[in-house]
């Protein structure tokens, strides 16, 4: 009797298995595809380290390049400094002192962030100059006759850009530093004032290393935001990189030697990053118990309450009412010319850019956190995250980035259809809104990404489940079910973008097409021409439009502490 072995092939792959391959194939293939334009930019300005640029690169090199590394490395220092104090002292105060009017300061010190830093350059430069109401003021008190008879700071200075930066950064230490102040166990801090700790030396030997890696985290967005700077350092007259790059670029025409200092400027980003995360391995302190109850504050009175106060309101006065109150006095100075057809203009350029840049990153961000989600492996998640480095990158490398590899496509275009038709196309891409949306994508699409996806992350992934038991596929589940249940993390998503794109500078400079302005673009060019006061409405645009971060900043932290 013969016996029949078993047989030992593969099983044939069931319809669900090909579905599942078929599924994560396609999300992560269209991931992979946004990383790779949102890396593109980024690619193309790395790869012109190795291009040759005959002596220009050394021209620059032997006269300007070396202040331009000073003059940035000073400027970080100053503005890692000057956020550091003021964000760390206050966050402290509000966390754990109880004093009067403490609760308004805690949502009132993050109104600085809603004014961008070159509209402080302009509004202190006109109340500080020589024949600003400040001096004159002090002439005429003092009977001072000319700068002979006194001293007085130099606004438009290097100092000057550390201060007009620390004013309007130093929320991203604040918020950082309180969140951290206030999740500190009450454990820890009854512990070190038992051992007979007052609140200075609790701070410094308890609450301060605790707060270390939020403190650094929030550093290396100062540092950031700092390096992609452009309109106040260009008014001050303080070189830096993104000044070297605009004037290689359109001052010189060498837009190769651009690429390089934007590929050097991209060095100083990542050595920050790099910083950032060795800080953050080198010391590391954990809480030894899960109580988290909030510690009784320390109740401040008489002086101390005072000096508190002054502590709190300095920074909110000097980064954001004195600039908001100055723009308002002249903005209404005359309504009917301030907000003229000219203004109206201006805000619906900016409004279509603001708006079609938000609803793009919005959907990207989608895609991509839900792709994460859908295939959480290694490709997808390094696919994810290359897309999401762009804000780290300035918007005038970013600007560099996106014109050289869409002006080669645009020549090589008209190239082909001159030779085989006898047509000249011109620029299809270059100087167009899809070239500035591109680069304000690939700069803000990070701020979409990470605000949408913590938000997915929620959702408990049973529900996933129960709309495939009921027939619905991959993408019917996102439209059906994860939608409609991140309708306030998407606009807040939305908002974010919206708003940073109507502040964002050097990427409009650089890349809009011709005769096309924005806020941001008027502002800056009328504050170039000492013409602040026809300056003012769009100006004051910019900062209204500026607080809807800032109220939905103030909601969450409410909401966090009703939890």
């Amino acid at each position: 009797m013969s016996s029949v072995s078993p047989s030992h092939a593969p099983a044939a792959p069931t319809a669900a298995g090909l579905s599942a391959r078929r599924l994560a194939s396609g999300w992560t293939g269209v991931v992979i595809i946004i990383a790779l334009l949102i890396a593109l930019p980024m690619l193309v300005v790395l790869s012109s380290v190795f291009r040759d640029t005959g002596d220009v690169w050394q021209h620059l090199a032997t006269t300007v390049l070396p202040r331009y590394i000073s003059n940035s490395l000073l400027l970080m220092l100053g503005v890692s400094l000057g956020t550091t104090v003021i964000g760390v002292s206050t966050a402290w105060l509000v966390s754990m002192a109880q004093f009067p009017g403490s609760w308004i300061w805690q949502w009132a010190l993050l109104l600085p962030l809603a004014v961008p830093a070159y509209l402080l350059a302009y509004v202190y430069t006109e109340l500080l100059e020589f024949y600003g109401p400040v001096q004159t003021g002090l002439r005429s008190l003092f009977g001072w006759t000319s700068v002979n008879d006194y001293w007085f700071p130099a606004i438009r200075s290097l100092p000057g850009a550390v201060a007009m930066l620390s004013l309007v950064l130093y929320p991203y230490v604040y918020l950082l530093a309180r969140v951290a102040f206030r999740e500190q166990s009450v454990c820890t801090l009854e512990a070190s004032r038992s051992l007979g700790c007052g609140p200075w030396r609790s701070f410094w030997r308890v609450a301060l290393p605790l707060a270390r890696p939020a403190i650094v985290a929030g550093l290396a967005l100062v540092l950031m935001e700092t390096l992609n700077d452009y309109g106040t350092v260009q008014y001050f007259a303080v070189d830096t990189f993104t000044v070297g790059i605009y004037r290689t670029w359109f001052n010189m025409g060498e837009r190769v030697a651009a690429s390089q200092l934007s590929a050097l400027l991209m060095l100083f980003v990542l050595i920050a990053l790099l910083l950032e995360q060795w800080s953050r391995r080198r010391s590391r302190y954990y809480q030894s118990t899960s109580r988290y109850q909030a510690a009784s504050p320390y109740r401040l009175r008489g002086w101390r309450a005072g000096l508190a106060t002054l502590a709190c309101g300095l920074p909110v006065l000097l980064g954001f009412a004195v600039p908001a109150l100055r723009l308002l006095h002249m903005a209404l100075a005359n309504v009917t010319e301030r907000f003229g057809s000219r203004f109206w203009q201006l805000a619906s350029n900016s409004l279509l850019l603001s708006l079609l840049t938000a609803a793009i990153a919005m959907g990207l961000a989608l895609i991509m956190a839900y792709g994460l989600r859908l295939v959480p492996n290694p490709l997808m998640n390094l696919a994810v995250r290359v897309a999401a480095t762009g804000y780290a990158i300035p918007g005038s490398v970013i600007a560099v980035g996106v014109l050289i590899p869409l002006g080669q496509f645009d020549n090589t275009i008209d190239t082909w259809m001159r030779s085989t038709f006898g047509i000249s196309t011109g620029l299809l891409l270059s100087g167009t809104i899809a070239a500035l949306v591109f680069a304000y994508l690939v700069r803000f699409l990070a701020v979409a990404f990470n605000t949408v996806e913590s938000n997915l992350v929620r959702i408990k992934p049973s529900l996933d489940d129960a709309a495939r038991s009921l027939g619905h596929g991959a993408t019917q589940t996102l439209l059906r079910v994860h939608a409609p249940l991140m309708t306030g993390g998407l606009l807040t998503a939305v908002i974010l973008v919206f708003v940073d794109v109507m502040k964002e500078l050097p990427a409009t400079l650089i890349v809009r097409p011709f005769n096309f302005d924005t806020l941001a673009v008027e502002v800056y060019r009328l504050a170039s021409d000492e013409r602040l006061a026809e300056a003012a409405a769009p100006a004051l645009a910019i900062v209204a439009v500026g607080i809807l971060p800032v109220i939905l900043l103030s909601t969450q932290i409410s909401r966090s502490r009703q939890l």
